[in-house]
């Protein structure tokens, strides 16, 4: 089978772009623009994320979810300052040093279970850190939505965590590259979700549920972000034909296209976990609460399910493996695979 059409359930920015957003794309095409974001197209999107996040809300579109991570961070935290995160977060763990070497802000990981920050161990590591000049100053609260691991915090969890960061004198960051999935998951508005708990700052990802190289970090304080536009530019991340991302989002709201695309992918991961827990050797080793799933099987079947399919050895020590669907995976695919894997299942028991 040929690489590029090889099923893929190792990550969801695996997928295509949307044939409804290369559509928008293509109209914006059409003649010339002003650049750097003074275009109707853009205008536009921002009014749709004002209907989102609201009225009060500024949006800054850049192309990289690690871009959007790191100049929030850098817009709101200083050099002294200590960002407190999973211990599992995209940006303690999968971007490189780039917070530390471009916000210049220290981050702190937290010991978690099944991906998500628990207030108890928050307060200790804030604790631990507030008050002496030989430590980086609390700053940020960052909660991944859904997390590294696929679950999903509950409004409850994030209100509490928010509050606690507050009284702290704190602010609360959202790591949202799945938050359509999140969203999805607990059946609430993109707003309800982030703006009325508490949320201070997102960034609200796009490409892994459909768009192309599109992201955008949304100040939902309007107190904030005062120096975005320059921290953007200085980041290299001002797109001079910014209409491009700007008219995607245009089709990506309309008629709720994001949260389509993220409830078929989080009903392709159900799927997949519930014909897993059906296979003899197979457990699935955390919540499948969004469009992730996790699970342990017999290491000598990952090779050849390899080949069927690609996904990602997550952790090799104990043979868990990271499944991820996408708005573009389907029934068929889950099938095959696991049809794949209950074959391997019978001949280790004939």
């Amino acid at each position: 089978m040929n690489e590029s059409v090889k099923p893929m359930l190792a990550s969801d920015n695996a997928s295509g772009v949307h044939p409804a957003l290369f559509e928008r794309m293509m109209a914006a095409n059409a003649g010339h623009a002003i650049g750097y974001g003074a275009d109707a197209y853009t205008a536009s999107a921002e009014r749709l994320f004002r209907l989102h996040f609201g009225e009060q809300a500024k949006v800054f579109f850049v192309t990289t979810g690690t871009a959007a991570n790191v100049l929030a961070l850098q817009a709101i935290a200083q050099s002294v300052d200590a960002v407190f995160c999973a211990d599992c977060a995209h940006l303690y763990v999968d971007e490189c040093g780039a917070p530390e070497r471009m916000a210049g802000c220290k981050v702190v990981g937290v010991a978690t279970t099944d991906g998500k920050l628990e207030l108890p161990a928050l307060e200790e590591a804030v604790a631990f850190h507030a008050g002496l000049v030989h430590r980086s100053r609390p700053r940020v609260v960052s909660l991944s939505q859904a997390t590294e691991r696929g679950t999903v915090y509950q409004p409850e969890e994030v209100r509490r965590i928010a509050g606690f960061a507050h009284a702290q004198g704190m602010l609360v960051h959202m790591d949202g590259a799945r938050l359509a999935n999140a969203a999805a998951s607990l059946g609430q508005s993109l707003g309800a979700i982030t703006r009325d708990l508490g949320v201070d700052i997102v960034s609200f990802g796009g490409t892994k549920n459909g768009l192309m190289m599109a992201e955008a970090i949304v100040v939902i304080d309007p107190t904030l972000g005062g120096a975005l536009p320059s921290i953007r530019k200085q980041g290299m991340q001002l797109a001079s034909k910014q209409r491009f991302i700007a008219a995607q989002y245009l089709g990506y709201f309309e008629d709720d296209l994001w949260l389509h695309n993220a409830r078929h992918a989080n009903r392709m991961a159900a799927r997949l976990a519930s014909a897993l827990r059906a296979i003899e050797g197979v457990r699935v080793t955390a919540p499948v609460e969004a469009n992730m799933v996790f699970a342990t099987l017999p290491p000598s079947w990952i090779a050849p399910l390899q080949q069927h399919t690609a996904f990602h050895v997550w952790n090799p020590r104990v043979s868990e493996v990271r499944f991820v669907t996408s708005f573009d995976t389907s029934e068929r695919d889950i099938d095959a695979f696991t049809g794949e894997m209950a074959r391997l299942a019978t001949r280790e028991t004939v």
